[in-house]
This record gives C-alpha cells, sequence and structure tokens, in this order.
C-alpha cells in the first residue's frame, strides 16, 4: 500500500513539474519580441519595426531602410546589438535568425513612361495614333519605386525630337512623396509604325491567297510609305502578279484577281442577245481573272475572236462579233427561262 501510494505521488510530482516547466516557457505578452520580417515606410528603420513591445524604445532609428521597392535582411545578432545601446535587453528572437526588410513603394511601370511620351509625340509632330509609336530608351528602362502616398501620373515636362532620326532627349515628371515631383531625364528613339500584311512563305505567282499566306508584321511608317495592303482581308482571294517572298510587305499594284481562264483552257464561249443565249465550245488563247479581256478560238468555225472573262472557264462575246459561220451548232437557251 505505501508503495502503491509513493508510486502515485511520484507521478503526480512528474505531471506537475513538467507542467510547470511547460507554463515557464510561454513568452511574456509583454516582453519584447523579434520580428520575422518588417515592412518600412520611409527612409529610417526604427527599433519597433522590427521589435514588437518595444516600449519607449520603439521610435528610436536604428538602420537605414533599402531604397524604394527593395528588400534586405538583418541578423538578429546586429539587431540586438544595435538595441543594446539604446537599453533594450532581453529581446525574445524565438527561431528567427535574420529579419527579412521591405521597403513599401508604389510602382510605376516603364509602360506607363513610354506612353507618356508616345502620346506627347503624337500630339507635338503628327506622328498618327500613340498607340502605333514605338518606344525605345538609349539605357534599359526599367520600373520606377516611389513612395506609396506619390499620387498622380508621371508626366513629360519638356521633349526634343528629331523627325529624321527619330532620337529624343525628354523630362520626365516622376510623382514623389507630399505632392512634389522628381525630374527625370531620358533619352532614345521614336518611330511611327504602322502594320503591314507580308507572305509567311514564298508565293508564287498565280496562287490564291489564303489567311495561312499572311503574316501582319509591324514596320517604320517611313519605311513603307502608303502603298500598301493593310489588312490580310485586302489580300485574301487575290493572287500575286509575280512571285512574293517571306517578310516583305505586300502592296496593291502585286496582286491581282486570281486567273479563272488559263491558256489553252477549253473554256464556254456566251454569246447573249435580248432573249437568246448561245453557247459553244472554245479555247482560250490566253490566261486572265474576272474581267479580263482575252483571245479565244471557236473551235468550230475556226475563228479568233475577243471575250471577257465573265466565271470559271466562261468567256462572254460581244454581241456585235460574228460568233460562227453558217453552219455552226450550240446550244441555244431562251433568256427569258434561264
Amino acid at each position: 500500500m505505501i508503495r502503491s501510494t509513493l508510486a502515485a505521488f511520484t507521478f503526480f510530482l512528474a505531471i506537475t513539474t513538467a507542467g510547470t516547466a511547460q507554463v515557464a516557457t510561454l513568452p511574456d505578452p509583454q516582453r519584447p519580441i523579434l520580428k520575422p520580417e518588417a515592412i518600412i515606410t520611409g527612409e529610417i528603420v526604427r527599433i519597433g519595426d522590427l521589435i514588437d513591445h518595444a516600449g519607449i524604445a520603439g521610435s528610436v532609428p536604428i538602420f537605414r531602410a533599402p531604397d524604394l521597392g527593395d528588400t534586405g535582411t538583418v541578423s538578429a545578432d546586429m539587431v540586438f546589438e544595435a538595441v543594446r545601446k539604446h537599453g533594450l535587453v532581453g529581446v525574445d528572437a524565438g527561431n528567427v535568425r535574420e529579419v527579412v526588410v521591405t521597403r513599401a513603394s508604389r510602382t510605376i511601370p516603364a509602360k506607363e513612361i513610354e506612353d507618356a511620351i508616345a502620346k506627347t509625340l503624337s500630339a507635338r509632330y503628327d506622328l498618327g495614333s500613340s498607340n502605333d509609336i514605338v518606344v525605345n530608351f538609349t539605357r534599359d528602362m526599367r520600373s520606377i519605386h516611389v513612395e506609396p502616398s506619390a499620387k498622380g501620373d508621371p508626366r513629360v515636362a519638356n521633349i526634343d525630337y528629331d523627325l529624321r532620326s527619330g532620337r529624343f532627349d525628354a523630362t520626365i515628371e516622376i510623382p514623389a512623396g507630399g505632392g512634389k515631383r522628381s525630374a527625370v531625364q531620358l533619352s532614345g528613339r521614336a518611330t511611327a509604325t504602322v502594320e503591314v500584311v507580308t507572305a509567311a512563305r514564298a508565293i508564287e505567282r498565280g496562287v490564291v491567297l489564303k489567311d495561312a499566306d499572311l503574316i501582319m508584321e509591324r514596320r517604320a511608317r517611313a519605311e513603307v510609305g502608303r502603298d500598301f495592303i493593310a489588312t490580310a482581308a485586302q489580300a485574301v482571294g487575290f493572287a500575286p502578279r509575280a512571285g512574293l517572298q517571306p517578310g516583305r510587305p505586300i502592296r496593291p499594284a502585286e496582286l491581282m484577281k486570281p486567273d479563272l481562264v488559263q491558256r489553252n483552257e477549253t473554256v464556254t464561249l456566251v454569246y447573249e442577245v435580248p432573249g437568246v443565249v448561245l453557247t459553244l465550245r472554245g479555247k482560250a488563247a490566253d490566261s486572265g481573272a474576272e474581267g479580263d479581256v482575252i483571245n479565244v478560238l471557236n473551235e468550230q468555225s475556226k475563228r479568233t475572236l475577243q471575250g471577257v472573262i465573265i466565271g470559271p472557264g466562261r468567256v462572254a462575246i460581244n454581241a456585235s462579233a460574228r460568233l460562227a459561220s453558217n453552219n455552226t451548232t450550240g446550244s441555244i437557251v431562251n433568256a427569258n427561262t434561264r
């Protein structure tokens, strides 16, 4: 009995001791605690930015903050050394070995600055739509970080532009904190461009163009001029008069309606007068597209006539032409019942 009581007491003592040890390891809610990360606004890192429950020491500056938008780290040992000088000791680091510090910022993308320059050039130098102006900077242009409180958009304070070379030098005002602005000097080239249709591959004469044969590319307007095909719809269904090379802008004069009749092809000759349509078989002496005038041979009379191509393999003969000899036969259709 004594032995059982002693064992029970020993077990209770072990539980009590363990519980006491567990309570002892709980952090004091008012004890200074090192943060694992911090977001800073402004140029100075203060004790309170890195340590919770820092008390009156929280407003004391100890480090310089990273640049706007940048992130850095500071070791726990460096933090302890810095705060010890200001009487703050017993900081609980927990498992934190270093603190990640980020400088808060508002980001102004490079595209916003490009757009501001393009809009200014479009308005002042008649370069067409600002969406068609390509801006390239002399040096690599990255996003600009400003204070989170900075309001407004970047604007062009001054710009000089050479129409021949496309070079520009500009002063850009960037919003800063407190309603102020800072000036940035930028230079580069700005080019007015247009979208043109080019061949996706080498295409032979007479091949009827399809969407898959064409590519839209953006080219400098000064290089292309004004005589060019601007949309694929303007080229689809037409055929090149000569071979097309890939990558070269296609011009209207280079295209024609596709040949509906080939040279030496057997065709139907159509002779029409009011009320009557006569069709005969003939042979084309020339190739041509719809609307072209070509020479055709009436195979029955062996006479060469001129006609207008009106469809695939069909040529209309002028009503005033002598279509055939007296013994010519063909198909006669009443025009009113066709």
